[in-house]
């Protein structure tokens, strides 16, 4: 877990710094503190009303005590667990099996789940996917992603704005038209790349943390190789149409599938049930 949040740090270190860069290059003190305080302002609307849109998004209900059953019995068992307050729970109608946690704090969150999750895994494999979520939450996974896309976005908006009016007005150095055209291809390309580095490292970071709250890696491993098998061959138009949204599902839920490498929003599925195998060999 220390580990995650190392990598994690080092990654947004690197989108601050690359955001620092460009611009300087680009827009100069000024541009560079526009882009990031218009980059700011709309992801800390998002922040502050994520869990709303994303669950309006999706037609998720909220459930609760007489209508969710064994189901909000078991995320109430495991915030207990977790030392995390109740979150709102909902559920999804929707054939895909996957599930997502939203909210900008532990007192503000929410889980959600599909009901086709609920049907593919067995009650302890779905404990242990309810586990991930409420690792998110407890981790604050939504604050990280809020911070990532507000310095991507900026950096994003810097280079539209070189592209349109040119960079480096105001630096005594100007920057050289050629490699003022690299900045703006290239930059969002970087931060995007590193955007999505910060969310595969903090998936790993849920498995770990959602293997320690259940106590039971194995059943993580085993739900998810489940979800990922069942998710390919499953469209969930909601996110075909909201495809920004993907990376909050446990298991991406495009049909085209991630693109491989570094284009990933998720950890490779397969990584991911080797890394639970070996917290479960150690005892975990």
């Amino acid at each position: 877990m220390f580990g995650n949040w190392i990598k994690t740090a080092l990654l947004m270190a690197a989108i601050v710094a690359l955001f620092g860069a460009v611009g300087m290059a680009l827009g100069g003190a000024w541009g560079m503190l526009i882009a990031l305080v218009l980059g700011g302002a709309v992801n800390l609307y998002a922040y502050w009303n994520s869990d709303r849109m994303v669950l309006r998004l999706y037609n998720a209900r909220e459930v609760d005590a007489a209508s969710g059953g064994d189901f909000y019995a078991m995320v109430q068992a495991l915030a207990t667990r977790a030392g995390l307050p109740m979150p709102r729970v909902y559920l999804i109608d929707a054939a895909q099996p996957n599930a997502f946690a939203t909210g900008r704090d532990p007192a503000h969150a929410a889980v959600a789940a599909t009901t086709g999750i609920l049907r593919l895994l067995t009650p302890r494999e779905l404990r242990a996917v309810m586990a991930h979520e409420l690792a998110h939450v407890k981790n604050r996974d939504t604050l990280i992603s809020t911070l990532s896309a507000t310095v991507a976005g900026a950096i994003s908006a810097l280079a539209q704005f070189g592209m349109l009016f040119g960079g480096g007005q105001g630096n005594d150095r100007p920057v050289h038209p050629l490699a003022q055209l690299l900045l703006v291809l290239l930059a969002p390309l970087a931060a995007m790349l590193i955007q999505m580095a910060i969310s595969r490292a903090r998936e790993f970071g849920a498995d770990r943390g959602g293997a320690e709250i259940s106590g039971d890696p194995e059943a993580l491993a085993s739900a998810l190789a489940k979800i990922e098998a069942h998710a390919r061959g499953t469209p969930m138009p909601a996110a075909e149409m909201h495809p920004e949204t993907a990376q909050m599902m446990i298991v991406n839920p495009l049909s085209g599938g991630d693109l491989a490498g570094l284009f990933r929003t998720h950890p490779a599925t397969e990584e991911r049930i080797r890394r639970l195998l070996a917290l479960a060999r150690h005892g975990v």
